[in-house]
């Protein structure tokens, strides 16, 4: 009998896990961003040349995401930096409007390499926090990476995400 519940305690446990697999679903996109604007830097003063920002982003899908047959439209980004030296470290709010009116708040942090003083390429994490309409109670998280593209930025982003049911 013993060995009957741990084959049904395993059976229950991979249907779970799969269940919950099955729930995720991928999502990937592209933007273009234009530069920040506003863009405030206040520089610290101490011997590390340490700086602090803030900036907004204008963004606009060129490969839309895909969020339960909505598209993604454009996105405001907004970050706060800490520079020093040949990195700068960013944690930053992306929302992104979809095609219905709906939006979706994606928290993020990363890192910005700077080469001569000017950025070349960002990368980091995101994580969906908020939502409204058929997005309200949205999960997930991912990744994302960026690289300067004239005055803007070529942005990407991928992960998963499961809509509240």
């Amino acid at each position: 009998m013993r060995k009957l519940s741990c084959v049904f305690a395993l059976v229950g446990a991979s249907c779970l896990w799969s269940a919950g697999a099955v729930a995720q679903t991928k999502v990937a996109w592209s933007d273009s961003c234009s530069k920040a604007d506003p863009d405030y830097t206040v520089q610290v003063g101490d011997p590390d040349s340490h700086s602090f920002g803030l900036g907004q982003l204008k963004c606009h899908a060129t490969k839309p995401a895909e969020i339960g047959g909505d598209k993604g439209k454009d996105a405001v980004v907004t970050s706060a930096t800490v520079s020093s030296g040949n990195k700068s470290q960013q944690h930053g709010i992306y929302v992104l409007s979809m095609e219905s009116g709906d939006k979706v708040s994606l928290p993020y942090q990363g890192t910005t390499t700077l080469k001569d003083g000017k950025p070349s390429g960002a990368k980091g994490t995101w994580s969906f926090a908020a939502g409204t309409g058929k997005l309200k109670g949205i999960k997930g998280k991912g990744t994302w990476h960026c690289s300067p593209a004239g005055d803007g930025w070529s942005c990407s982003g991928e992960g998963d995400y499961e809509l509240a049911k």
